[in-house]
């Protein structure tokens, strides 16, 4: 649920802004197409970034971390 005045982290907006090799190689396929989900599953399995990387690009890029409170 989006909180009024703020914007929503879009998917894979981390790894278009710091230029990832396999969001590049996703970018130049259908979504959706088998070549497409192949290379996916990299992303899924092997990422070749880090939490912490991403963290520190949220912090950076002036996201927040929210969680409800249930």
């Amino acid at each position: 649920m989006p909180i009024i005045g703020y914007i929503e982290y879009k998917r894979r907006e981390f790894c278009k802004d710091v230029k990832c090799p396999v969001q590049g190689e996703l970018n130049a396929q259908e979504e959706g197409s088998p070549r497409y989900e192949q290379i996916r599953k990299t992303c899924q399995t092997d990422c070749k970034r880090t939490t912490y990387q991403f963290h520190h690009w949220l912090i950076d890029k002036g996201y927040f971390i929210v969680r409800t409170g249930s």
